[in-house]
């Protein structure tokens, strides 16, 4: 039997995981500060730790450097590219943003204990945009912009192709593996929603139609 050790200062948080993963057949451990989860470590070896970042005491950065020889998954509401990449650096054997879908994390959890590698999540960057394949989130600088499942989809095969005109064809076809809400006579007006998004926060447009054609990304 795998023993799991939360670590999280949020009681109903940690409740929740701990009632989940009993019914997944794991042994609990729990640790609500990062000095009370170094003091237990002293004297049990979970075989997977899942560690909160914002921590009373020891922070779950600081948390993360004294452990050795144990998978971790950072579970934290940061969703900034920079400190993902900091913390699978530092050791991290993979990072789930909250909130999250509790089937996601029971299968990154089985991934980590059979020693498999995630497949990194792909970030896709054009002017001050940002893209997250894997959270499905955009921001303009630091700030978030929310798409709808049809916007979301276009928006990441523009930034898939960045130099290249997307035919409306392609869009149609590809935007429909991800959602079946664009037809021909639609994509025109989500094209104009996402346009509107994306001026509302950055003040330029970063679409633009190519006449007969199709759509691209708009150079600065």
């Amino acid at each position: 039997m795998d023993h799991i050790l939360i670590v999280d200062d949020d009681i109903h948080i940690g409740n929740m995981l701990e009632e989940v993963l009993l019914k997944e057949g794991f042994a609990v451990l729990r640790a609500y500060s990062g000095t009370e989860a170094l003091l237990l470590l002293t004297t049990a070896r979970p075989n997977l730790v899942l560690l909160d970042l914002m921590l009373p005491g020891l922070s779950g950065e600081e948390v993360l450097k004294k452990l050795q020889g144990i998978p971790v998954i950072v579970i934290s509401a940061k969703v900034d590219v920079d400190s993902k990449v900091e913390l699978l650096l530092s050791g991290a054997a993979d990072y789930v943003t909250k909130p999250f879908e509790i089937r996601e994390l029971l299968a990154r959890i089985q991934v980590v204990l059979r020693g498999e590698k995630i497949p990194p999540a792909e970030i896709f960057s054009f002017s001050e945009l940002r893209l997250n394949t894997e959270t499905k989130n955009v921001f303009f600088r630091e700030n978030e912009i929310h798409l709808t499942r049809t916007e979301y989809a276009i928006l990441k095969l523009l930034m898939q192709n960045p130099k290249r005109v997307v035919t409306k064809s392609v869009l149609l076809e590809r935007v429909a593996e991800d959602t079946p809400d664009c037809t021909e006579s639609s994509l025109k007006i989500h094209i104009s929603n996402l346009r509107k998004k994306l001026r509302a926060v950055s003040g330029k447009d970063h679409i633009e139609a190519v006449w007969g054609i199709g759509f691209k990304l708009k150079e600065e």
